[in-house]
Order: C-alpha cells, then sequence, then structure tokens
C-alpha cells in the first residue's frame, strides 16, 4: 500500500501508515496533531508503521478503562534512513544528517514481532485520515 507523488521533479514518497495508541489520545492527536517522543529505538521523533498488525498491539500495556485504537495515517516520509541493525551508527542521530524518517526494516533483528517500523522526525508530514477502535 504505498503511492509515489512527483512534485517540481523529485520524489515524495507518501504512504498509508498506521499509529497504535489508547482511544483518548488517539482523540487527542486527531484535534491536535502528533508530538514527536523525547527518545525511542530510533531516537526523538513519531512512531509510525505500514503494518496493521504491528500498529494494533500498542500500547503494550493498556491503561485501566482504556480501548486501544489505531490511527490511520497519510506520511510523507521524505529523505529516508534505513537502520537495519542495532548500533547502527545512525540509529539515533539520523535527523542531524539530513534524513527526514528513519525505516526499520521487517525481519532484521531489530523489532521482536519483525514488522516494519518508521520514525518521522517533523509531525507536520503526518495527517490523520481515521481512528479505528480494536
Amino acid at each position: 500500500m504505498h503511492s509515489y507523488q512527483v512534485q517540481h521533479g523529485s520524489k515524495i514518497r507518501t504512504y498509508m501508515m498506521y499509529h497504535g495508541t489508547t482511544g483518548t489520545a488517539a482523540l487527542s492527536i486527531k484535534k491536535h496533531g502528533f508530538q514527536r517522543s523525547k527518545d525511542g529505538m530510533l531516537g526523538p521523533g513519531v512512531y509510525v508503521s505500514r503494518s496493521f498488525d504491528k500498529a494494533r498491539r500498542y500500547p503494550l500495556i493498556l491503561p485501566f478503562n482504556e480501548r486501544r485504537a489505531v490511527l490511520k495515517l497519510r506520511v510523507r516520509l521524505g529523505k529516508v534512513k534505513k537502520i537495519d541493525r542495532q548500533g547502527h551508527p545512525l540509529q539515533k542521530t539520523w535527523h542531524q544528517h539530513g534524513y527526514d524518517s528513519a525505516w526499520v526494516p521487517p525481519n532484521c533483528g531489530m523489532v521482536p514481532s519483525g514488522l516494519e517500523e518508521d520514525c518521522v522526525w517533523d509531525p507536520r508530514r503526518i495527517k490523520v485520515l481515521d481512528i479505528i477502535y480494536v
């Protein structure tokens, strides 16, 4: 599920992606937009995936009286850095080297589920299309 758009002669990668969260947080994100996380496996950013299956597992520990929700997103990835192993020299510093997002490919050993994951530096590259309660 991906599409390519061409704008001013350069490729703009736009993907349908997902972000798992709580129902309460999903409503807040839809209203106010994403906030970049302080840290994570790929450093600061917004963590998303092309895998609905991966997104629906989050949050791993669901707070009492909450439902899981998956945000369906349109994401402009921009310039992407592939991070395919723990300890990659740009694992947490890719943005400082001119990349807009980082991508962990499936089955590379970095994510226990074996599913792919992306981290987007600028939340303005992400548009919420829908909230799916799971």
